[in-house]
């Protein structure tokens, strides 16, 4: 689920080459997501060109604007890809304008088939995420989000977010998370927020993902008597401070991934809380759900 200013991505696989052929998911039939506003369309991919142009957009926001690193086949070919790309669903929000059908953003949606055909969701190379797979409910796991620099601005991201409502629906989505991020790799210049998140957000026990052995970082750096709520949340990633909106907890711990230059926490919204004005329209309007 990682935003970045915007972005988030997911694990490198070195020498695995950009992906010639996505597999379409099973079900349901017809679009699964299909907005227009104005010159912006949000939609799934639907070919290898609309991969590779997400791809692409990641390498530029992730490595050229963020500093990661990548591998030498990611330098070469400018583009982020890893073993996830092939088996995912990928929304994205295309600029019309001027007829050049650009992706200036995207989303990459991972549900169970597509876990079960890597090995695990991404999220698992961070955290323990076993309490959010029990069941049989459907879980989405939101990540490699991220917007063009010329399009971060508010219309981007509401379509992005009413992609997932659609999606969500769809796919009858009980849970989603995700990894999200902040800059840099100290934890101490993110004490506030950190802090902010531990003692206000944490998931319920039997939902809360916990950062795995040697990775666990304390987000508990500042007593929680000095904390600030105003100035945490002005010093909150804005990504994260979306998800908070609309009913979000962290899991405990932060991590520290050094070639991707952030700092992480992962993310779990039930959708059944969710509140947001999105998920709440397409509730109402779905014609092809039942309103018990």
């Amino acid at each position: 689920m990682k935003i970045r200013p915007q972005g988030q991505r997911g694990i490198v696989i070195p020498f695995f080459r950009p992906i010639l052929k996505r597999q379409q998911p099973a079900e349901p039939t017809g679009p699964i997501v299909s907005l227009r506003a104005g010159d912006l369309e949000v939609r799934l991919a639907e070919t290898a060109s609309d991969i590779d142009a997400a791809q692409a957009l990641r390498y530029r926001v992730f490595y050229e604007g963020m500093g990661a690193r990548p591998t030498t086949e990611m330098a070469i070919a400018r583009r982020d890809f890893d073993a996830y790309d092939r088996h995912c669903d990928h929304l994205l929000v295309i600029d019309h304008g001027g007829g050049v059908g650009a992706v200036v953003g995207t989303y990459r949606l991972i549900r169970r088939p597509a876990a079960a055909e890597v090995g695990q969701f991404y999220s698992a190379e961070e955290y323990n995420i076993r309490k959010l797979l029990r069941g049989r409910q459907e879980v989405l796991e939101l990540g490699r989000s991220c917007v063009d620099e010329a399009h971060r601005r508010q219309p981007t991201m509401q379509l992005l977010w009413r992609g997932i409502a659609q999606y969500v629906l769809a796919y009858d989505i009980a849970l989603m998370f995700g990894c999200a991020s902040f800059p840099g790799t100290d934890p101490e210049a993110h004490a506030l927020p950190l802090s902010y998140l531990y003692y206000n957000h944490l998931a319920p026990p039997p939902i809360r993902p916990k950062a795995v052995r040697g990775r666990y970082v304390d987000m508990a750096l500042r007593p929680a008597e000095a904390i600030g709520h105003k100035a945490a949340l002005m010093a909150m990633p804005p990504l994260i401070k979306g998800y908070l909106r609309v009913g979000a907890f962290v899991g405990d711990g932060a991590v520290i991934d050094h070639q991707f230059n952030t700092i992480d926490v992962c993310i779990v919204v039930k959708t059944d809380w969710v509140t947001g004005k999105y998920l709440e329209h397409y509730r109402r309007h779905d014609p092809s759900r039942k309103v018990e």
